[in-house]
C-alpha cells in the first residue's frame, strides 16, 4: 500500500470551491488518494516527506499539446510564421516521423511538463507517419509516470482536394474512425482515478471533413469519450470558415455536434459574443493556449469574457513547435499578463490564473477526481521551493504566478514521485534527452 506523508507545508493552496488556503499543515496520501489534511499528523507506517519552507498545490493541468513536436523545436522557415504557413513549413519533416519519434518526443514532452508542475496532460496526435500510432505516446506516459488524455486525432484532406496538409499525411475516414474505436476499446478507462483516457479529435475543420466531424461526435458519444479539436485560431480560420462553410466557426461546431460538456475546443481566439455565450450555455470548454498564441501572431483570447460568461477555460502549452517550451506555470503567468494588457491591471489575479491551471484545465477535461487539494482526491500535487532565488523578497510566496518558482522541487501523481528534488526519477532524463537530440539532427540532415 502506497502511504505517503507530506510534513509541514508552509502554505496549501487548496484549488477548492473557496480557493481556500491553508498554512502549517501535513497530507497524508494512500494509494493514490489524500487521506487526510491537517497539522501534526501521524502515519506511523508513511514515507515522510518534509516540505517544509514549500508551497503545496495540486498538480497542474494542461488541455491542449502535440508532443511529438517537442522534436521541432525553433525549426528555422517556421519561427516567423503564421498558422497556416507555419503548418506547411512542418508538415514534410513531419512526414519523415516514425514510432520511435513519436516515443521519444513524447518522454522529452512529458518531462518538460512535469518539471513545470504538470500532472495531467491531454495530447493531440493527428498525424501517423511510418507506423506511428497512437499506442507509442501512451507507452511514453506511462513510462514518465503522467495522468494522461490522449486523442486520436486526424486529417483526411489533403492539397490534391483543397486542405492544407500533404496527401501523405491524410487518412481514408473508414481507417480513421476504424483505429479510433481501436484506441478507445484497448486503453481509455472511465473510472475514477484513471491514468488513461482516450479522446477522439479530428484535427480543425480545414482539414477533415463534415462527414468526419459528424460520425467522430456520434462515435464519441456512442463510446462515452470526449472530444477536442481546434477551433476559431486566428483570423486565417476565420476566414476559411466564412468561405468553405458560410459560417463562422462556433456556429460550424454546434452544427456537427460539436457543442456540449463532452467537448473542448482548442485556442478560440476569435469567438465572438455570440460564440461565447454560445459555449457557456453547451458547456462546451476551451483549451487557452497563450504563448503559442502570441508566438504565431493569433491574437489575445478573449478569457475574461469567457469566464465571466461561465465557459470552462483550462490552460495548454500547445506544440512545442509552436511554443519552444513545454512549462506549464509560464501558460498560467502568460494568462494574467494578457488579460491585464487587453482588459487592465486588475482583469485577472494570480491566484485565478493558478485556478484556471489546476482546477479550470481539470474542469475542461471532466475530471471531478482532480485539480483540487480535498480530501477523496487523487494525489496529484506539486510541492513548489518558496526558498528558492525567484521567491527570495516575496512578500506572498503563494502568489506562484507573480514570483515563481516556475519549477517543482516534488511532483506526485497518482501518489507516485515523477519529480524529487527537481529532477525527473521516472526516467533517465539524459538518456533521453541525447536520444532526442540524435533524432533532431537526422531529421534535420534529412530536409
Amino acid at each position: 500500500m502506497a502511504n505517503t506523508l507530506l510534513k509541514n507545508a508552509d502554505v496549501v493552496l487548496t484549488m477548492d470551491d473557496a480557493r481556500s488556503r491553508m498554512t502549517g499543515v501535513d497530507i497524508h496520501i494512500v494509494d493514490g488518494v489524500i487521506a487526510a489534511i491537517g497539522p501534526d499528523l501521524s502515519a506511523p507506517d508513511a514515507e515522510i516527506v518534509n516540505v517544509a519552507g514549500c508551497i503545496v498545490t495540486p498538480g497542474l493541468v494542461n488541455t491542449h499539446h502535440h508532443l511529438y513536436q517537442s522534436l521541432t523545436k525553433a525549426v528555422p522557415g517556421g519561427q516567423d510564421a503564421l498558422l497556416f504557413g507555419w503548418l506547411q513549413t512542418l508538415y514534410p519533416i513531419w512526414a519523415k516521423f516514425g514510432p520511435e519519434e513519436m516515443y521519444i518526443s513524447a518522454q522529452v514532452g512529458l518531462a518538460e511538463l512535469a518539471l513545470s508542475g504538470c500532472t495531467l496532460t491531454s495530447d493531440h496526435l493527428y498525424l501517423y507517419p511510418n507506423g506511428a500510432r497512437l499506442d507509442d505516446t501512451i507507452a511514453a506516459a506511462a513510462d514518465v509516470g503522467m495522468r494522461f488524455h490522449p486523442t486520436r486525432g486526424a486529417m483526411s484532406i489533403g492539397e490534391s482536394d483543397g486542405g492544407l496538409p500533404p496527401d501523405s499525411l491524410v487518412e481514408k475516414e473508414a481507417a480513421i474512425l476504424e483505429d479510433s474505436i481501436r484506441v478507445i476499446d484497448a486503453f481509455h478507462d472511465p473510472k475514477q482515478g484513471a491514468m488513461v483516457r482516450v479522446g477522439v479529435a479530428p484535427c480543425s475543420p480545414f482539414s477533415v471533413s463534415r462527414d468526419l466531424m459528424r460520425d467522430a461526435a456520434i462515435l464519441a458519444r456512442d463510446k462515452g469519450v470526449m472530444m477536442h479539436t481546434h477551433l476559431a485560431e486566428n483570423d486565417e480560420d476565420i476566414a476559411y470558415s466564412l468561405e468553405k462553410f458560410g459560417c463562422r466557426p462556433g456556429q460550424y461546431a454546434e452544427d456537427l455536434g460539436w457543442t456540449g460538456d463532452d467537448v473542448w475546443h482548442a485556442h478560440c481566439v476569435k469567438l465572438d459574443g455570440q460564440e461565447i455565450d454560445l459555449f457557456a450555455k453547451s458547456r462546451t470548454g476551451v483549451a487557452h493556449c497563450p504563448c503559442s498564441n502570441c508566438r504565431l501572431g493569433s491574437g489575445i483570447a478573449p478569457v475574461r469574457q469567457m469566464r465571466d460568461a461561465g465557459v470552462k477555460v483550462g490552460l495548454g502549452v500547445d506544440g512545442s513547435a509552436s511554443n519552444d517550451t513545454g512549462n506549464l506555470m509560464s501558460e498560467a503567468r502568460q494568462t494574467m499578463l494578457l488579460q491585464r494588457v487587453q482588459n487592465g491591471a486588475d482583469a485577472m489575479s494570480a491566484d485565478e490564473a493558478l485556478f484556471i491551471a489546476t482546477r479550470g484545465g481539470a474542469q475542461v477535461l471532466g475530471r471531478d477526481d482532480c485539480g483540487q487539494i480535498a480530501v477523496g482526491q487523487r494525489a496529484d500535487i506539486a510541492v513548489w521551493d518558496a526558498q528558492s532565488i525567484e521567491s527570495a523578497g516575496s512578500w506572498d510566496p503563494a502568489a506562484l504566478v507573480l514570483a515563481g518558482p516556475s519549477k517543482v522541487r516534488d511532483l506526485f501523481v497518482e501518489g507516485r514521485r515523477v519529480v524529487a528534488s527537481g529532477q525527473m526519477v521516472s526516467i533517465d532524463l539524459g538518456a533521453v534527452i541525447a536520444k532526442q537530440n540524435m533524432l533532431a539532427r537526422r531529421l534535420a540532415e534529412s530536409v
